[in-house]
């Protein structure tokens, strides 16, 4: 119901196209270890949100972060406990004799020992998988009633491909983050506490030594941070474009080639997924860096306290188990490091996701007031009268200026003008779909504020010149808004829409499912099936905007009949562009610019010799040159 049509364009992808050869696998968040797409702007603030999201689920929090200790817990003291076996092992070949007795006895306990500690890694992971699904499943379930909830001014500044982003990726962003990461940071963090404490209690001097590829590693980690970052958002944002490419040439795929559009569409493609590629290969070349590093740094590690750790074995200082134990965790040293590096990102990442949800949940909804009245909606004659409505989409440029018409219960109102005029505008205005600056609508004698939102629109049965079906029967979707509606009643108003033969001649009839986009029937008959689902409704008053716009001739004949009956004594809002439909108004207001400049019946208008008058005498000229 707008003046204005969104229109997307489409084209094949052609299979042989870079997305096949080097895009495929750029997708979603970056892999590596620095996925980071923005930071947020209130860090804190969003946090503390996102906590508030966990609360209801404290005590599984709770019993995740003990379970997670008690796993790192186990498996770090493991290589301490292997070490007693190995001394114990050197000690007896070097005097009387292996004790396989106490070596058996060690191995038990490592077993145990371990078995405990994937168990409880297990349990943690199942819990907080439960946990993260609760609360995406929470977020999404709010954001899908906050959806129904804003007013259609939000949809007017925001893009439909934004409002899908925070539903769909931010939300996944958070869950998965949710599963994973705090389990992954909480393990990390045992880890290299557990690690430290465990070589300690071996050795000092060679447990400062191992230390000291610490900084080194954190200034490096910080170093590719630093440079790969911007790179990760050009990818981010790179693959942002490249999807809404994809979405509005899979959209419009037929304008597409009659226009012969493929080669540009592919063009266009090719230039964006090269972005994606450069941003991409750069971001994962350069935190693909950090693991080498850290291994070389391991290594290098590693071979400095071998040669130690054997000079202190035969100076008598350590037992060569122990040794063992410590060249262990120094292989172990270097993953929690890289994992605590990364926190931060990781932490970042789920924050900034998290906050584009929240910000989404917060804006300010269209609030259904409860009304205090006595006011019967059925009871009413559906009189109109519009006095000095001024509105703008804009504060400062006024698309309604001053508009006055009283309307009187009963009769068919045709709204005639050029595009951009305002005629669709006074609709959603009179439907609330937006607040007006000044003036006031009423509804036989009482204001539209009077009403809840929800009272007031169940007043109107709408036909709209763009059709929406969704994927359902058609049964259910002219059923749609009178769920309650028996089957006889949906085929009646079938019939009175002139829809009926169409539907029985279809595969299942009333029974068969649109398709998503519903081009399994004829633009004709989704028309039809709007028309009778306005028909099933019985308003009080009639939107009918170009209704008949996508019927041949004859149809149009039938439908009109149809609506003749269905107007009787009924108001009705007829907004139209082919003046020829709309003769036998009661009233016909001229809209230009905002501003009613004309108004009467269709003979007036024309004996007059106005702006209708040329208008009407525009199409027919049109026609007869056609």
């Amino acid at each position: 119901m707008s003046d204005r049509t969104d229109r997307h364009d489409e084209a094949s992808i052609n299979k042989n196209s870079p997305l096949g050869r080097r895009g495929a696998s750029l997708g979603g968040t970056p892999s590596g270890l620095i996925g980071v797409v923005e930071k947020p702007k209130d860090f804190n603030g969003a946090l503390r949100k996102l906590i508030d999201r966990l609360k209801p689920y404290a005590v599984q929090t709770v019993i995740v972060i003990v379970f997670a200790l008690i796993s790192t817990s186990f498996a770090v003291v493991g290589p301490k406990i292997l070490g007693l076996a190995t001394t114990k092992v050197f000690e007896g070949a070097a005097a009387t004799g292996v004790d396989f007795r106490y070596i058996a006895k060690i191995i038990l306990i490592l077993l145990i020992l371990y078995v405990i500690s994937a168990v409880f890694e297990y349990i943690q992971g199942h819990i907080m998988a439960d946990v993260s699904t609760k609360v995406t499943y929470d977020m999404r379930e709010a954001m899908s009633k906050k959806m129904n909830a804003l007013p259609l001014n939000y949809y007017d500044r925001v893009s439909h491909g934004e409002v899908l982003s925070r539903i769909t990726n931010d939300i996944d962003i958070v869950g998965q983050s949710l599963a994973h990461g705090i389990s992954r940071i909480i393990a990390s963090a045992a880890s290299f506490l557990g690690i430290l404490a465990m070589m300690l209690s071996i050795d000092v001097v060679m447990t400062l030594i191992t230390c000291l590829v610490v900084p080194v590693a954190i200034a490096f980690i910080r170093f590719v941070m630093k440079r790969s970052q911007k790179y990760f958002r050009r990818q981010q944002e790179a693959l942002g474009k490249l999807n809404g490419h994809i979405e509005e040439m899979y959209g419009g795929h037929i304008v597409v080639k009659s226009f012969n559009g493929e080669a540009d569409s592919i063009a266009r493609f090719d230039e964006l997924n090269d972005g994606l590629y450069e941003s991409a290969w750069k971001s994962q070349f350069l935190s693909g860096l950090i693991m080498p590093i850290m291994t070389l740094l391991g290594n290098i590690n590693y071979v400095a306290i071998s040669i130690i750790g054997g000079y202190f074995v035969v100076a008598g200082r350590v037992p060569i188990g122990d040794i063992q134990a410590f060249l262990q965790y120094i292989r172990s040293f270097n993953q929690p490091i890289t994992q605590l590096a990364s926190i931060s990102n990781i932490l970042q990442q789920t924050v900034a996701a998290s906050e584009r949800v929240f910000e989404f949940l917060e804006q300010p909804e269209e609030f259904d007031e409860t009304v205090d009245t006595d006011i019967g909606i059925m009871e009413l004659a559906g009189g109109v009268t519009f006095k000095g409505v001024t509105f703008g989409y804009k504060p400062a440029e006024p698309v309604i200026n001053s508009f006055s018409a009283n309307i009187a219960p009963g009769r068919k109102i045709a709204i005639v003008g050029p595009t951009g005029a305002g005629k669709t505008t006074i609709v959603k205005l009179l439907m609330r779909f937006y607040e007006f600056e000044e003036g006031g609508i009423f509804i036989d004698g009482h204001n539209i504020k009077d009403f809840s939102r929800h009272d007031l629109r169940s007043m109107f049965g709408m036909v709209l010149q763009d059709t929406w079906l969704y994927n359902a029967s058609i049964m259910d979707n002219i059923r749609f808004g009178t769920p309650d509606a028996a089957d006889e009643d949906v085929i009646r108003a079938a019939k009175s829409a002139c829809v009926h033969n169409h539907v029985r001649t279809l595969p299942d009839g009333y029974g068969m499912v649109m398709n998503e986009e519903s081009t399994n029937i004829s633009a004709g008959q989704k028309q039809l099936l709007t028309i009778a689902r306005a028909i099933l409704s019985d308003p009080r008053i009639l939107i009918l905007d170009e209704a008949t716009s996508s019927v041949d001739t004859k149809t149009e004949m039938d439908i009109q009949k149809a609506m003749d009956n269905l107007m009787k004594g009924r108001t009705s809002f007829v907004i139209a562009h082919r003046l020829s439909t709309i003769r036998d108004a009661d009233l016909i207001l001229v809209m230009n610019k905002g501003d009613i400049i004309e108004q009467g019946s269709h003979e007036a208008l024309l004996k007059k010799g106005g702006f209708y008058a040329e208008l009407y005498a525009s199409q027919f000229d049109t026609a007869e040159s056609v």
